[in-house]
């Protein structure tokens, strides 16, 4: 088994997992988005006044939608296409309107969802150091002969994957690594290299 995915499943096996799990995202769901107060006088105006394409593309503005609905997306694409399908726009603001002021208020400031924050937490903890170096660039990392973290993003990492240690999947990887195994006292210089795959799919 590889050495970091063995030390990986170790570590999940303590009791204090989670505690540690925390050092590396530490999650705040509770802070809500915020909304330039302009723009919610905007909304605030337009919904009061039953201005619907105003009221619409106002809520454009906000980074969250306050209802689900599959045609938001292409008109955040397409915003010329707004003026010409009223219908489309009323059916989304009735359901807006439908929320009242407050539960509007409250659904555009929501949390963002915890999944989507974790992305690059990961990768801020390596830039911290705490495994004993910072990530180094390709060059760097394929001369050294001591333990080291490659730099790059997911995708730069499945390449790099794909062209030295043989990776096959399709998926972009979180984390590269190398630690340096002696093969004889004899050659010191002869290293293993061992890639520390961390995917979602894990």
């Amino acid at each position: 088994m590889n050495y970091f995915t063995k030390s990986s499943i170790e570590l999940a096996n303590q009791r204090n997992y989670l505690d540690q799990l925390f050092s590396v995202y530490p999650l705040n769901p509770d802070s809500i988005r915020e909304i330039d107060q302009s723009l919610w006088n905007k909304i605030e105006q337009a919904f009061i006044n039953n201005d619907n394409i105003q009221l619409f593309q106002s809520l454009l503005q906000l980074k969250l939608f306050p209802v689900k609905d599959g045609y938001v997306p292409f008109f955040r694409l397409c915003p010329n296409a707004i003026t010409n399908n009223p219908e489309t726009i009323n059916r989304i603001c009735g359901r807006v309107r439908e929320l009242g002021l407050t539960k509007l208020y409250e659904r555009c400031t929501l949390p963002k969802e915890t999944n989507r924050k974790m992305g690059p937490l990961f990768r801020n903890w390596l830039e911290k150091g705490t495994l004993g170096t910072i990530p180094i660039n390709e060059s760097d990392f394929l001369r050294t002969h001591t333990f080291a973290i490659l730099s790059g993003s997911d995708a730069f990492l499945a390449n790099f994957a794909k062209k030295h240690l043989g990776y096959t999947r399709n998926k972009g990887l979180d984390f590269i690594a190398k630690r340096i195994i002696l093969i004889s006292s004899e050659k010191p210089s002869l290293f293993l290299m061992k890639a520390a795959i961390k995917m979602t799919s894990f």
